[in-house]
């Protein structure tokens, strides 16, 4: 589910793809703080539902989003659609959500995230299968683990009530993802191409697989994603 600016060097070297959306860790980019405790998404610790009704993740069946932007002076689509799909990983029984990624009309990587929302509100993210492209082959699948395999567990995706300062990791997979987010602000103003929002959620993700890079997304209550690196929404259905 979470865009990265490393998608491997074959891919790399193929699309010329530069890091424009990423930055190297500074002043101004929070050390990662760890307060929220993941344990509410570990398997076995529901009842869970894959209803995803989180106010910043409201994920219902035959959503779609778009985002587009340029990245590396090519064009980046990126196409998040809710499918009617269930799977059951890690013991529970989980919402797919597909995410095609575009480059320049080519197709770079198509997953199936495995989401599932907790009693309390919050999301749990149960993992992904990931396929990546190079000329219209799969050539790898780098970055997909899923909850209770090689030693992965499920990672908080969204707080039932995001606040700045939380710090927690979204994916707990050792040596292949390791995504940990920091919520920076909540409630900034946002304008995107399919309009401007003011109740919103700032995550700056990093992980130790990428030493120095860090990722900003933007989610907005009752929309959902609407900015992800340099991706920015400009289409949402229903």
């Amino acid at each position: 589910m979470n865009r990265s600016c490393s998608l491997g060097v074959p891919v790399l070297a193929a699309l010329s793809l530069a890091c424009g959306a990423c930055s190297n860790n500074g002043p101004d980019t929070p050390a990662f703080v760890e307060t929220e405790d993941i344990s509410v998404c570990a398997p076995g610790a529901g009842p869970y539902g894959h209803a995803l009704t989180n106010p910043y993740f409201p994920m219902s069946v035959g959503r779609q989003l778009i985002l587009e932007g340029i990245e590396g002076g090519q064009a980046v689509l990126l196409e998040i659609t809710v499918l009617p799909d269930t799977e059951l990983v890690g013991g529970a029984w989980t919402r797919v959500i597909e995410e095609r990624e575009t480059v320049d009309g080519a197709l770079l990587e198509v997953s199936r995230n495995f989401f599932v929302q907790t009693a309390g509100g919050a999301v749990c993210y149960f993992g992904e299968d990931v396929d990546i492209y190079e000329s219209g082959a799969i050539i790898s699948h780098d970055g997909a683990w899923r909850a209770g395999v090689a030693g992965a567990v499920s990672g908080l995706f969204m707080p039932a009530a995001p606040a700045e300062g939380m710090g927690f990791r979204q994916e707990v997979a050792p040596g292949v993802a390791e995504d940990r987010v920091m919520i920076t602000t909540v409630g900034e103003a946002v304008t995107v191409p399919a309009g401007s929002y003011g109740n919103t959620v700032r995550f700056e993700e990093t992980t130790p697989l990428e030493p120095g890079v860090v990722s900003k997304k933007v989610y907005v209550s009752g929309v959902g994603p609407v900015v992800d690196n340099v991706v920015r929404l400009t289409s949402l259905t229903p």
